[in-house]
């Protein structure tokens, strides 16, 4: 089983869900929005290494653009071994959680 830690798990999921537009400064944005606080950039990239490094995903410089001085801007993709880990991660958290309500919860 290819086990993903819950960051792994949540920037997978931005990737897949921003698609072309899965470059650094909106992977963070969405990020801090769906957890509800700063993800600093130094979090981010140390789990983008993580992940390319376990070929989750790859990295591929795309256009050059003004803002950021000439330098490529480096968008990120899922390969399939990253939606193998991302559909295991998903069937184990089902797993994990099946039988238990929601209501569970509220007291």
């Amino acid at each position: 089983m290819r086990e993903l830690t819950k960051v792994e798990e949540i920037l997978l999921i931005a990737i897949w869900k921003l698609k072309d537009d899965a470059y650094g400064v909106k992977i963070r944005q969405y990020v801090s929005n769906l957890i509800g606080k700063e993800f600093t950039y130094g979090n981010l990239y140390s789990v983008l290494n993580q992940l390319t490094q376990k070929d989750y995903v790859t990295k591929s410089g795309g256009e050059v653009v003004a803002e950021r001085r000439g330098r490529p801007r480096i968008t990120y993709t899922i390969t399939d071994e990253g939606y193998k880990a991302l559909k295991e991660t998903r069937e184990m958290n089902e797993s994990l959680w099946k039988g238990i309500s929601k209501l569970a919860f509220d007291r």
